[in-house]
């Protein structure tokens, strides 16, 4: 946490508006009585209903169990009577410190950020109750305790979370609080069933895609071939004869049919004739692009990430040196759920239902976009099909807004697949350029490492050219212990738009790191553990995973006719992680029989 304790309580509950708030819950869920809240996160009817407001969407990662386990291990309550709504934009109370503070689903942060807050919330919850039931039966609070949605009292006394929660409302938000020691964690740590799967089985479970509202109408939308043209002029003839058409509608990204289903859109999208000017992106190719990068790689401002010994004069000077480069390609999210949003603008005021990572951004962009204020846009976050980093950019929930605004009705926009894979905002390309020098041992005495790459993060935030980008360079430092290295970083800009993507860079430099020490291996004539293992002595924790998942997997014990294992490791995001990968080649190409 980027404050302290004290002062995150103070936060809380100003921010709230006082200790009694009688609300209507945000999304889906909703309370048959009075809601009641101390604090931001924990909201407690008095019907019993409990629900906690997550910061972080779901997305598959797991925060409709995860956040409400915290909850639930303070207030001492079985999980599965823990409602999830998702909180809506206000980056005040629910920004993400751990990402500078927007209220942004991304980084593996959502636990971390949420570990002591949470718990810390539940905690409060839990005294104030208890104090509302001394207070209430004028005992000790010593003589209480609250489990499993009572508050149990001397002499038989009790009452329900709900029955307290208004006068426990009332009370002072108790700035110190005792959190479980993980000893006695009943919840958190243990084998838990996902609160969402039901919904998702039996499907009532609400993405995106699903939403429907009353008068809604449907939108695809044509955008030029290539990322970045405009329209120059089109011709929407045929298309506004077709059934079911209401309107067609040029908004600056493109073309959108209107219909009264989405499947009449997006037929009648095909028809339209589109003349379109295709901007500095048509020069682009995939010859191009790599060449670039590898020029840059090369020859580019290097920007110092991490240095140990005189690396270079230690490689000028040897005997046995490596050399490799590895190139890692574009890459679509293609999340299963394609780009899609429902808007409803209406006298000034723009109602957004649909699957985001990040509602601030959402919030002030579409403000900005359809000219409201900020605080006329209200947004009601789905369940993500999927997001990969892809959600985090707002470009389909600006165009669904500008297509309502148009129309005049609740819209609907659904990209096709094909809009999905060809206007993503795509993993970067990478080229790594790595050279070591092998001593008499086998063992790497020097070695450096160059990544050449675009930065999303200067595309995103802003961040200047000349300043490292903290998600470029995740995994590029190895754990293995070797007496020289050098690692340096080239930001070079392909042309293309690229966005967060799954892991970011670490994808990218642990392939580059683990297929080198692979190569170094080999040069060596050692085995690829055995070769790890040696270089990993000032590394406990990983050499431990290590050994966990090879002889999980039986490393070394016999395979079938032209089966092999191959084997990887790297730390990301606070988490240590190995895997074995047994494969074949079968005509030329690689395949994957168990990882």
């Amino acid at each position: 946490m980027t404050t302290s304790r004290r002062d995150f309580l103070k936060t809380s509950s100003v921010a709230t508006g006082g200790l009694l708030m009688g609300i209507a819950l945000p999304g889906a869920v909703q309370a048959a009585g009075a809601v009641y809240t101390p604090n931001a996160w924990v909201h407690i009817a008095d019907d019993n209903t409990i629900t906690l407001i997550s910061a972080r969407s779901e997305m598959g990662q797991g925060v409709y169990t995860s956040m409400p386990m915290l909850i639930a291990e303070e207030l001492n309550v079985d999980i599965r009577k823990i409602k999830v709504s998702i909180a809506p934009p206000n980056a005040k109370l629910y920004g993400n410190p751990l990402l500078g503070g927007p209220q942004l689903t991304g980084g593996s942060t959502s636990v971390r950020d949420g570990w002591e807050k949470l718990r810390v919330g539940g905690a409060q919850v839990r005294e104030m109750l208890i104090s509302a039931a001394a207070a209430k039966w004028k005992v000790d609070r010593s003589e209480i305790k609250a489990e499993d949605g009572m508050v149990l009292g001397p002499k038989g006394k009790k009452a329900t979370y709900g029955s307290l929660a208004a006068a426990a409302s009332k009370l002072p938000v108790p700035e110190k609080v005792a959190i479980k020691d993980p000893k006695d964690f009943r919840i958190v740590g243990k084998r838990t069933r996902r609160l969402d799967t039901p919904a998702k089985v039996n499907g009532t479970a609400e993405f995106g895609i699903d939403v429907k509202l009353p008068g809604m109408v449907y939108a695809a939308l044509v955008q030029c071939p290539v990322i970045g043209g405009k329209v120059k002029s089109y011709d929407a003839t045929s298309a506004k004869s077709m059934p079911g058409v209401i309107a067609v509608v040029e908004i600056p990204d493109g073309v959108a049919v209107v219909a009264n289903t989405w499947w009449r859109a997006n037929k009648a999208s095909k028809s339209l004739s589109i003349t379109w000017d295709e901007g500095p992106g048509a020069n682009l190719n995939d010859k191009t692009m790599p060449e670039g990068t590898r020029a840059a790689a090369k020859h580019g401002t290097a920007l110092p990430l991490k240095a140990v010994g005189d690396a270079d004069g230690v490689i000028a000077a040897s005997q046995k040196v490596i050399r490799a480069e590895y190139v890692s390609q574009l890459l679509s999210h293609s999340p299963l759920e394609p780009m899609n949003f429902t808007a409803h603008y209406d006298n000034g005021k723009v109602a957004l239902i649909g699957p985001t990572q990040w509602q601030d951004a959402a919030q002030n962009a579409i403000a900005a976009a359809v000219g409201v204020k900020p605080e006329d846009v209200t947004l009601r976050t789905t369940f993500l099909g999927g997001g990969f980093g892809r959600r985090i950019d707002i470009d389909f929930i600006i165009q669904a807004a500008q297509i309502s605004k148009a129309v005049g009705k609740p819209v609907k926009l659904l990209w096709s697949r094909e809009e999905d894979m060809t206007h993503d905002f795509y993993r970067p390309a990478s080229v790594h350029n790595m050279a070591a020098a092998l001593g008499a041992d086998g063992k790497p005495t020097a070695l450096t490492f160059r990544m050449a790459s675009q930065s999303i993060t200067g595309r995103v935030f802003g961040l200047p050219p000349q300043v490292q980008d903290p998600l470029m360079t995740e995994a590029a430092v190895a754990l293995y212990d070797i007496p020289a290295t050098k690692h340096d970083i080239v930001k070079h800009a392909a042309g293309l738009r690229v966005g967060y993507w799954r892991s970011v860079s670490h994808a990218l430099n642990a392939f580059a790191n683990e297929s080198f020490i692979d190569e170094l291996a080999r040069a060596a004539g050692k085995d690829p553990l055995a070769y790890r293992l040696s270089l990993l002595d000032k590394a406990p924790r990983i050499a431990n995973v290590l050994r966990l998942a090879t002889d999980k997997a039986g490393y070394g014990k016999p395979l079938p006719a032209g089966h092999a294992h191959g084997i990887a490791m790297m730390e990301g995001y606070d988490t240590f992680m190995a895997q074995v990968a047994e494969i074949s080649v079968v005509g030329g190409n690689v395949k994957v029989h168990r990882v």
